[in-house]
């Protein structure tokens, strides 16, 4: 069975907390997943009904969908096989088992971001199974907790209905020149505020939580090293998004209004979009079974850089996006009559070779996984920052070569509904073509993709999240200083110049 479990997976019981369901296999069945949820999510300073009929939302719901469909075109690329049971399960929830399977995850990666042109998210789930994976173990192997055997129960119930895993790290953070004990309101960083028969009971908010209400599942976890007295907030646990303690608050996005506008030009990318939003936990149990980390606060560094480099090299995602911004560049040159100009093929040149050093990086960092004490893969952490640093420059400058290329009409092209004026439409359409040949339409709707993914609305995955998803730029400064090897490399400085202790000394 492409994109799901294989049947006889089916044939297992559901754990007591997850209602038995057939698998999810196409785009269609996953749509059909999200209804009637009753999530209380909020949007516009509205409660939304159905989230999966609002047409601010459903363009991210069908980015998610798509890598269902994925896995059914391609199933050697978004499906990977559990070696344990022979089964065929999505990549997306996959543990990996060598270095193979690391590097298939970043091309699938940028292929998704080629076919939506924006966040199909899902890989901080994706990410976060693969870091718990070692890390529950080296709990267990330290303190003779269960956690490792819950983490794969879970992933296992996730891979036989294929669920959609969501991940949530990112805590509010209140003032961030003081850790989580010693804030004055301590519901800045997730915590557990009781403990009852069976499990405990957490509170707080995670923020920028990509996909979230796309999700099925949402694994929450630590955002930073933790000490001590930060014990209550080392919590790392499972929820259901329709846990009746959840709320999400919807992020705003910019141009996402022009959802509610009908037509399909002014969107820019009328399909697929993608979403954030602010998660509040109101005092949500979360049964034992459910839990992979309680109160081990020494180990939650160590998840953290698990995570940031599963997930910083996973940024290859804006590889494929910016392949989409390449071809739009390149398309309004030629709608312009200028594709063989020497500056424009010179502009074209640099793009590639930007969007191309990005997914260098980080197909490396995948490249060059180890095997971790628990059995799965883990990528290259300096390469992988590498990446994610690339990632926080260089698409602010493939945006900025896509606006030079695409003139002033960017910013100032009139609306589709103009165009369809039958009194004024005519003469848009007379004055605003290119070369022979181009419809006013077809570069209208060039121009409008270039402002999607540049100051519209998947600029905030292909730009803004750039820079801070998964750490901002010092983040990636400070492991890659830590990780550069500096004493080692002056060794061999010291050898190739002959300067030994004595030379040194004087």
């Amino acid at each position: 069975m492409s994109g799901a479990a294989a049947s006889s997976s089916e044939t297992e019981p559901s754990p007591p907390w997850l209602p038995p369901r057939p698998p999810i296999v196409s785009g269609a069945d996953y749509v059909a997943s999200l209804r009637g949820r009753e999530l209380r999510v909020f949007l516009l300073g509205k409660r939304v009904a159905e989230p999966v009929d609002h047409p601010i939302l459903r363009p991210s719901i069908e980015a998610v969908a798509r890598t269902y469909d994925l896995a059914l075109e391609r199933p050697e690329l978004a499906t990977a096989t559990v070696a344990a049971t022979g089964e065929r399960v999505n990549r997306f929830l996959h543990v990996t088992e060598s270095a193979a399977d690391v590097v298939q995850q970043n091309k699938m990666q940028r292929r998704l971001g080629q076919l939506t042109g924006t966040c199909f998210q899902r890989c901080v789930g994706m990410d976060a199974i693969n870091a718990l994976h070692t890390t529950t173990w080296l709990i267990d192997q330290a303190r003779g907790t269960p956690y490792h055997s819950r983490l794969r129960a879970f992933v296992r119930a996730m891979q036989r209905q294929n669920l959609v895993v969501g991940g949530a790290m990112t805590d509010v953070k209140g003032d961030r020149g003081k850790a989580p004990h010693e804030q004055s309101d301590p519901d800045m960083f997730v915590r557990v505020v009781r403990r009852e028969p069976g499990g405990v009971v957490i509170r707080g908010a995670k923020a920028h939580q990509t996909g979230c209400i796309n999700s099925h599942w949402i694994v929450v976890m630590p955002t930073m090293r933790l000490g001590p007295r930060d014990r209550d907030h080392a919590i790392v646990c499972a929820l259901p998004v329709d846990h009746p303690g959840l709320t999400f608050v919807v992020g705003r996005q910019s141009c996402d209004t022009r959802a509610l506008e009908g037509g399909s030009v002014d969107v820019g990318n009328a399909r697929y979009g993608g979403q954030e939003a602010l998660i509040i936990l109101d005092d949500v149990f979360v049964p034992d079974e459910l839990i992979f980390m309680d109160g081990e606060f020494e180990f939650a560094a160590d998840l953290v850089e698990r995570f940031t480099a599963y997930h910083r090299r996973s940024y290859v995602c804006k590889a494929g996006v910016g392949d989409v911004l390449i071809g739009a560049a390149a398309l309004i040159a030629d709608y312009n009559g200028v594709p063989q100009v020497s500056h424009v093929r010179d502009k074209l040149v640099e793009m590639a070779h930007l969007n191309e050093t990005i997914y260098g990086a980080g197909i490396a960092a995948s490249h060059e996984s180890t095997a971790t004490p628990a059995g799965n893969w883990q990528n290259d952490p300096l390469l992988a920052n590498v990446c994610k640093h690339n990632v926080t420059r260089f698409p602010y400058e493939l945006a900025r070569l896509a606006q030079d290329l695409a003139g002033g009409l960017l910013a100032t092209l009139p609306s589709e509904h103009d165009f369809a004026d039958p009194e004024i439409g005519p003469l848009l359409k007379k004055y605003l073509r290119g070369r022979d040949g181009v419809s006013a339409e077809a570069r209208a709707r060039a121009l409008r993709l270039i402002e999607n993914l540049t100051m519209g609305r998947n600029a905030v995955g292909y730009l803004t999240e750039s820079m801070h998803g998964a750490g901002s730029p010092q983040a990636q400064r400070i492991q890659i200083a830590r990780q550069m090897q500096v004493e080692d490399k002056k060794a061999l400085a010291r050898a190739l110049a002959g300067i030994t202790d004595e030379v040194e000394a004087g």
